[in-house]
């Protein structure tokens, strides 16, 4: 009896040692764990998931267009699936083995890319990652195209413009709208597993469409979609479009499910305002290490060179951003609770646009459930649209940019006078008496109709 437990004791320890020698292979490996795709008007992603850091290598082929990545001593756990293929340059992803260690991955392509690929290092909420970017070759500039067609509204309108006005003279304001995270960076995951990604494309494509409706503005979203844009690229987007403000908008989350309230930060140059100020700058500044940036850059750099220069020329930026984010500070709290009276400072990456006026807007903190339910609503992203849209309007009515249509407007406003509704008087009259038209006497009024009543009063242009 003894000795046939000593047999079986042998048994149960070559399955055991059999069983290691067949998975130390795995341990070793850089296992892909997970694919993922993002698309960009520009550029797609692809990302995979590994347990370890690992060499890889990228290569083109043609006829028929093919890019192929070897990832060296690596396997794959499960099948490639899900993967968004009907738009962007991949049409097809194939998998196999090469070299008896290596993984091999053949992206069919549609169409001819520059790739370009990076690892990242482990993060808070992913570990090691291999990245490929698939830039489109001539691909059209998307913020060329914008400015482009800005230049060409204004020829189209040369023509009904008065002789004496200047082609620069009834320019639009451009406000740069940033969706904060998006693609590979899902920002705050809130109450109910809300992605503050998505509730801020939302809130910003709202505004976007406020804005184009108002004459005088010219909306530019930085991102239009579900991909990630590193922070120093979307100022630097912001600035080809020669944008006259910058807004970032974000919807974070805290520590304590008790934190709540919007909030408008601008930059700060030397230390934050509150502890919770530096802990959203800290956390929104590491934004690049998650959505994925990589490369060698040497703007941190040049900054440094330059830096006396551009702090003469952030002070002019930085007042008007902290007056302009007061105003909208105010009109955001007619429709949602504040968690400052006042507009606090960080030093936001996002915010380091020394020539362009820049904010920061907090909607709320996904981690309380009462606001994390209000900012998933499409209503409630409607409403904070609208107070920004308001607290933007409001300001630049007051202080508009030279050259521009509402300079325009202000210059007019100065060149009124009142005028009291006699009987008899309509108001194409009016109009007509005052050399303008019924659709400005309305606008500059504030009319709903045409209707006027005896001793009403109206302001009128004096020539």
């Amino acid at each position: 009896m003894a000795t046939s437990l000593t047999e079986n004791n042998k048994n149960i320890v070559r399955s055991l040692l059999l069983l290691l020698t067949m998975s130390f292979p795995l341990l070793t490996l850089a296992n892909v764990q997970g694919v993922r795709l993002w698309h960009a008007p520009d550029n797609s992603r692809l990302v995979f998931d590994l347990t370890k850091n690992t060499e890889h290598k990228i290569f083109l082929l043609s006829s028929p267009d093919r890019l192929v990545i070897d990832i060296e001593n690596s396997v794959l756990l499960k099948p490639i699936d899900g993967l968004e293929m009907d738009v962007g340059p991949v049409r097809k992803v194939r998998s196999g083995t090469h070299h008896k260690t290596d993984l091999r991955i053949v992206l069919d392509l549609r169409e001819k890319v520059d790739p370009k690929s990076f690892q990242l290092k482990p993060n808070d909420q992913y570990g090691h990652r291999l990245v490929i970017d698939l830039y489109k070759k001539n691909a059209p500039d998307q913020i060329a195209n914008f400015i482009s067609n800005r230049e060409k509204t204004i020829e189209i309108s040369k023509p009904v413009m008065q002789a004496t006005e200047s082609l620069r003279g009834n320019r639009d304001i451009v406000i740069a709208i940033d969706a904060g995270h998006g693609g590979e960076d899902p920002g705050a995951i809130g109450h109910g597993g809300v992605y503050e990604k998505k509730v801020v494309l939302a809130i910003a494509k709202e505004l976007n469409k406020l804005l184009k409706k108002e004459k005088g503005f010219k909306p530019y979203l930085v991102r239009t979609g579900d991909y990630f844009v590193g922070l120093r690229d979307r100022t630097k987007r912001a600035r080809k479009a020669n944008a006259d403000l910058f807004i970032s908008i974000h919807a974070d989350a805290f520590s304590s499910p008790k934190a709540s309230g919007g909030s408008v930060f601008a930059l700060s140059q030397r230390s934050a305002t509150s502890e919770t100020a530096r802990w959203l700058a800290d956390k929104e500044n590491s934004s690049d290490l998650i959505g994925g940036v990589g490369g060698l850059s040497l703007d941190d750099k040049e900054d440094l060179l330059a830096g006396v220069l551009l702090d003469l020329s952030m002070t002019a930026s930085l007042s008007v951003s902290l007056e302009l984010g007061q105003i909208v500070l105010g009109s955001m709290g007619k429709v949602a609770r504040l968690h400052k009276s006042r507009v606090e400072q960080a030093g936001f990456a996002v915010l380091k646009s020394p020539d362009i006026p820049s904010l920061l807007i907090e909607t709320g903190f996904l981690s309380n459930p009462k606001e994390a339910r209000k900012l998933r609503s499409s209503s409630y992203q409607v409403q904070m649209a609208q107070s920004i849209f308001h607290g933007i309007k409001h300001y630049f009515l007051q202080m508009p940019p030279p050259g521009t249509y509402f300079a325009s407007l202000k210059n007019n406003s100065n060149r009124l006078r009142e005028y009291v509704i006699a009987p008899g008087d309509t108001l194409s009259v009016i109009a007509q008496k005052h050399a303008t038209s019924m659709a400005d006497l309305k606008k500059l009024n504030g009319l709903n109709s045409s209707k006027l009543r005896v001793g009403q009063v109206l302001k009128v242009p004096t020539s």
